[in-house]
Parts: structure tokens; sequence; C-alpha cells
């Protein structure tokens, strides 16, 4: 492994652990420590995240014109901001500002890295890079959530302002790895304006489409699951952390695993498993309604392995995918589109959860039906995607 992907694996590794210190406590903080209603603090926070759907247009042209490094050093910067300024907030308007900061440089970031990683890489598949970026992220995220839950046990309500300046710190701290010790494989070219363009490319455009129906599930995990278990099954207190926790431990070690497993299927072909092992989490889930309840506990932390099971196949497959049908001369603009697959899904899995008060099995049937939509449509793409990129890669 060469000291570029060494140096950008530690990059993301210090940004994920300062993500999980923050994010998870984004509204908590709001309430607790700004002083906001939780009414307002929600619509505050969310109005961030949609002034955020912006960028990803805007992000792609420049990943086209200066390299995805320089904008991912920018986007953490943003980030950086974004967190600064909550620690200043004290009234709602502000707290709009921070989340808007924030949501930017989320946006940003998420929309130049996998050019970023693709380019660190080299001339390989991207699957087991994609892969080894997931596990680390994925296991530095929960480090800091861990960590933000020690502060808040010894510190108080003082802990919230330390996590939420360690976040600051480690943004600074990824950027300047980036800026001193990554060095990309493939050096960036000016490409100017000669290139494909995403609306026109309709094969692209469905697969951003079938990306965002599986990324449904992925929001609706984290956000759905507490409001499931706690509200809906009065389940205990500490079981929703349970289940985030070992959803973490398996999806921080599993990557490069369920790579060697499914090395002889097209990326295709696994990423349809994925979307129906989500499918069939959805049903298994919601069947702990006919469960005992001295049973539910073990049952949901069984289901939990079939939602691993399928991130872990679907997840570095569809970012080699996206990246290696991206026309060459326009791939910031393309993967920077390709993330709105999974910012729309985050928008709309709030109004997915909040069906639980309409029927406890209505979010489950709907986020179950859209997996099921991305294996059908999924299975007809393939053929409409370029065959270099649909063929298995990496395990």
């Amino acid at each position: 492994m060469t000291r570029s992907r060494v140096a950008l694996l530690c990059a993301l590794g210090i940004d994920n652990f300062g993500s999980g210190l923050f994010l998870p406590l984004a509204l908590v903080y709001v309430t607790q420590v700004v002083g906001v209603p939780l009414a307002m603090a929600g619509t505050a926070v969310t109005l961030g995240t949609i002034g955020g759907l912006v960028v990803p247009p805007l992000a792609g042209r420049l990943v086209d014109r200066v390299g995805p490094r320089t904008v991912v050093i920018g986007a953490q910067l943003l980030q950086a901001a974004g967190a600064g300024a909550y620690l200043f907030a004290d009234a709602a308007g502000p707290v709009v500002a921070a989340a808007v900061l924030l949501a930017t440089g989320q946006q940003l970031f998420y929309s130049s890295l996998f050019v970023l990683i693709a380019d660190v890489a080299g001339d390989v598949p991207k699957d087991r890079p994609f892969a080894e970026v997931g596990m680390v992220r994925a296991g530095c995220f929960g480090l800091g959530g861990l960590v933000a839950g020690a502060l808040l046990t010894w510190l108080g309500p003082g802990g919230y302002r330390i996590a939420l300046v360690l976040d600051a710190v480690t943004f600074f701290v990824a950027a300047s790895i980036l800026a001193l010790f990554v060095r990309l494989a493939r050096p960036h070219q000016h490409t100017g304006e000669r290139s494909a363009r995403v609306l026109r490319d309709r094969p692209y455009l469905a697969l951003i489409l079938f990306s965002g129906l599986f990324g449904l599930s992925l929001d609706f995990f984290l956000i759905g699951t507490p409001v499931f278990v706690l509200d809906r099954l009065h389940g205990p207190a500490w079981l929703p952390g349970a289940i985030l926790a070992l959803l973490t431990v398996l999806t921080s070690v599993g990557g490069t695993l369920a790579l060697r497993l499914t090395a002889r299927l097209t990326r295709i072909a696994a990423m349809r498993a994925g979307s129906a092992l989500f499918a069939a989490w959805c049903l298994v889930t919601l069947g702990v309604l006919l469960v005992p309840d001295g049973w539910r506990v073990a049952y949901l932390l069984v289901s939990t392995l079939v939602f691993a099971a399928g991130d872990l196949v679907f997840g570095p497959r569809s970012g080699a995918l996206a990246e290696a049908a991206a026309p060459p001369v326009a791939r910031g603009r393309y993967l920077a589109a390709y993330q709105y697959a999974f910012t729309v899904a985050q928008v709309l899995a709030p109004a997915v959860v909040a069906l639980f008060s309409v029927a406890d099995w209505l979010p489950w049937v709907l986020v179950g039906a859209c997996a099921g939509l991305a294996v059908a449509g999924l299975g007809m793409l393939g053929s409409r995607l370029p065959a270099g990129a649909v063929a298995p890669g990496q395990s």
C-alpha cells in the first residue's frame, strides 16, 4: 500500500472520528445547550441539509477543473467552520447558518471524495479501495460515538462543547494530512467544458435512481430503528445503541471479506444481491411483531446481520460501478451527481419514519418495496451500462 493511500485512510479515519463525536448529537446539542425548542431545532437542521442540495453540481464542475484533493481539503475546512459556528450559535437563526455551513461542507466532501479515492488508487479496479475506506470510516465513526458517550457521562452537558471542539479540530487535522502527504497516482488534468452531460446519460440517471432506492434503506435504518424499537415496541433504551454498535463492528471488519465472497459476481449482480438482502431485512424485522416479548431483543440483533450483509455487498460495488461508468473527462460531475442518490434519500427518510404514526408495518413495507424495485431495475439496467464497468472488479 502506497504512502498516499495510508495517508488518505488516516485522514478519513480522523475525519469520521470527529463526525462520530458530534453528528449524532447535533439535535441534542441544539436543544440542550443552545436552548432551541425541539421542533424549531429539527426544522433548522433540516433547512441546513436541504441547503446542501445545491452543492453537488457545483462541486462536480470544481473537481473536474482543479482536481479532487483540493476540493476535499476545502470541504473539510468548510465543515470545520460549520462546527465552529455551532459553538457560537445562541438562537435558531445562527443554528440555521451553522447547519448550512456544515451541510454544504458535507455535500462538497461526498461529491469529491470518491474521485479522490479513485485517483489515489490509480489504474486498478476501485472495489477494494472503496471497501477499505468504508471499513476505516465505519470503525472510526463508531469510535467517535463511543468517545462522545464517555464525554457526556463524565462531564455532563459540558461534554457537548468539548465534542464539538474536537470535531472541528479533526477536520483541520484531516485537511492537513491530505495537503502534506497525499499525492495522486492519477494526476489531475484540466478537462475544460468538453464532457458528456449527466442529464443526457439516461443509463447513469437510472443508476442514480436505483441506488437512491437502496440509499433509503440506509437512512431508514439509522433514524427509523430507534423510533421503531423505543416508540413502537417499547424496547429497552440501550437496544438501538447495541444494534448500531453491532452494525459498526460488522462493517468495519467485513468489507474485504464481502468482496472475496462475491468475487465472481458482476457489480450489478452484487448490487442486486445487496438490495435483495435489504428487502429481506425489512420483512424479517417486521416479523418481530409476531415474536414473544422475551425474544425480541435477540431477534432484532440477528436481523441486523441481514442488513449488514446487504450493506457490505452493495456498498463498495455501487461506488466502483458509478466511478467506472463515468466518462473520464467528467468523472467529477458524474460522481457528484451520483451523491444525489443518497442525499435525497437522507431528506426523504424522516418522512418515511413518520409513517409509523399511521401503522407499524407501513414504513417497512414501503422501504422493502423500494429495495425490491432496485433489484428489478438494476437487472434491466446492466446491459445498458459499459460492459467494462459492470464486470467483476477487485476482490
